[in-house]
């Protein structure tokens, strides 16, 4: 063995480790993306709740709130791909419940997953009218 056996070792170690920090980097990136978008639609979806549970709203309008919230929060555009409604006959315990569901496809950005929904619930009581 001579002294020259390892040359041009560093750059193939620095090219390999690189590489795997870039894709570590990415995927995190990846989970914040997909976390923050559920977080927005977890507030959005129970923010129409409450708005849609007021004594002088129907649950009709909570859905409408929710929507908009998203597209305050993440831009028109994926907005637009999220469908939030507002689900019929809830009651706790006796008491009427106004439930807004929001349902969309997460923006995936680096990862070769496909198409990933999610599905989320907002709950209020409803004031009596």
């Amino acid at each position: 063995m001579s002294a020259h056996d390892d040359e041009g070792a560093a750059v193939v170690d620095f090219v390999l480790v690189s590489v795997l920090v870039v894709v570590l980097f990415l995927i995190v990136f990846q989970v914040g993306i997909v976390l923050h978008v559920r977080n927005v639609m977890v507030s959005a979806a129970a923010e129409g709740a409450r708005f849609g549970a007021a004594a002088d709203r129907e649950p009709g309008d909570g859905a409408e709130r929710a929507r908009s919230a998203i597209e305050d929060a993440l831009g028109a555009t994926i907005a637009r791909s999220m469908d939030c409604a507002a689900v019929p006959g809830g009651d706790l315990d006796g008491a009427p419940v106004v439930d807004i569901r929001c349902t969309g496809p997460m923006p995936i950005v680096f990862l070769p997953t496909g198409q990933v929904t999610i599905t989320v619930h907002g709950h209020a009581l409803e004031e009596s009218r």
